[in-house]
């Protein structure tokens, strides 16, 4: 349900939408979680795992409802809105929710519950904190003499919207 409804909820009100859409999702055979974008009193947009249904690793319900709240606002600032989860975001939707300046992300369950559901993201999480070296993922900088070109053509483009 995305667009502009104006409801006077709260905190668990919107964390219940954000779970029946979670429970809804399995039922269509999609991942169990679901999210809900709000400004003030008003549903501005919603989301749910479209992980194996769009074969697109990074469509997860906060991602997509992150989305289509930019798509909706005409903007990709979200801040003065809130993100509801049905579960605590893994640290792709964490990152999901700073970089759409979200004022506020608040869960129901968390990453205990949805480790116990097989969705472990448990070392994701873990990750940030170790050495480049340690992770499975090789992530490699290897410089190359235009490697900063992209930044230098954006300093000098006059009319860049900053963000």
């Amino acid at each position: 349900m995305d667009g502009s409804m104006k409801v006077d909820y709260d905190d668990a009100t919107w964390l219940s939408h954000a779970v029946d859409l979670a429970t809804a999702n399995v039922a269509h055979g999609g991942g169990p979680f679901g999210a809900v974008i709000v400004r003030g009193d008003a549903l501005v947009s919603s989301g749910q795992n479209r992980v194996t249904r769009d074969l697109d690793p990074t469509a997860h319900a906060e991602v997509v409802a992150i989305r289509s709240a930019c798509a909706v606002l005409g903007d990709f600032s979200l801040a003065g809105c809130t993100l509801y989860a049905s579960c605590e975001p893994c640290p792709l939707c964490l990152s999901a929710a700073l970089w759409a300046r979200l004022d506020r992300v608040v869960f129901a369950a968390d990453r205990d519950d949805a480790a116990r559901g097989g969705f472990d993201d448990r070392a994701f999480h873990e990750l940030f904190g170790k050495a480049r070296s340690e992770w499975q993922l090789r992530v490699e900088q290897h410089p190359v003499p235009t490697g900063t070109a992209p930044f230098d053509a954006w300093l000098a483009e006059e009319g860049r919207t900053a963000y």
